[in-house]
């Protein structure tokens, strides 16, 4: 490819391309930008090598929700969810000056660091719901970029749930599932009917019958709960205290 071709390209490319989004091969190829003449922009800085097969147009700043989408693609079942997905939902109870996104998804993976660089994030990948559920409860909330997947609030106060005396400090849990008004009983019977963590199930059970938001007898009647036996479920939490729960 001549020089006068290459640089139509690279023109064309900054012209069109959206600004804020990291750019595949893929994104590239339609734009007649090869995996090689992406490397050379790249040598001669043009383009920007944010990791492998991914680029972004020099100086650009990420935009979040294209990058989420971007990752999407790279990660199956990649969500926002937990502690974040409640926040973009009006639930909150420390407000942090440095966002930290908490992602989940279906396999183990690490957050690439290009990702983790632009936007502070933690990921997790624990086996929270059966394969009937684990798509259910996930949305774009308005006003975000089309695609951009987020748990609603009932999924994801159950993934706070899950994390809550580990990852997640249980007395801020606790702080949030108080905060966390309207909950909608069909949508959290679904989702606790689907829910293979019996410590998220009682945890919630126990939460909702002391805070009386809930109607829990009537989804106990309506849904088949997976509480597990009839002993209570006991645990040592990270910060060396016992969670106990009853049946």
């Amino acid at each position: 490819m001549s020089d006068i071709q290459s640089n139509s390209l690279i023109n064309r490319l900054l012209r069109s391309a959206s600004y804020g989004r990291p750019l595949s091969l893929n994104d590239l190829a339609k734009h007649g930008v090869s995996a090689a003449l992406a490397a050379k922009y790249a040598r001669t800085g043009w383009l920007e090598r944010l990791g492998p097969g991914l680029y972004r147009l020099p100086s650009a700043r990420l935009d979040r929700d294209q990058s989420l989408l971007v990752l999407q693609e790279q990660i199956d079942g990649l969500h926002v969810g937990g502690k974040t997905a409640l926040a973009w939902q009006g639930v909150r109870h420390n407000i942090s000056p440095t966002e930290v996104l908490t992602l989940w998804g279906d396999e183990r993976a690490a957050l690439p660091a290009w990702f983790i660089r632009e936007f502070p994030s933690t990921y997790r990948a624990p086996r929270l719901f059966d394969d009937k559920s684990v798509e259910k409860g996930l949305f774009t909330p308005a006003d975000f970029t089309p695609g951009v997947r987020v748990s609603v609030r009932e999924r994801a106060l159950l993934e706070l749930l899950r994390d809550a005396g580990q990852q997640q400090d249980m007395e801020e849990a606790h702080h949030l599932f108080i905060a966390a008004q309207g909950l909608r009983l069909q949508v959290l019977g679904e989702l606790l009917q689907g829910c293979v963590s019996v410590k998220t199930v009682r945890l919630f059970l126990l939460w909702a019958q002391q805070a009386g938001e809930v109607d829990v007898e009537e989804l106990r009647h309506r849904f088949t709960l997976p509480t597990g036996s009839n002993s209570r479920w006991i645990s040592k939490l990270a910060d060396g205290t016992t969670l106990v729960l009853p049946a």
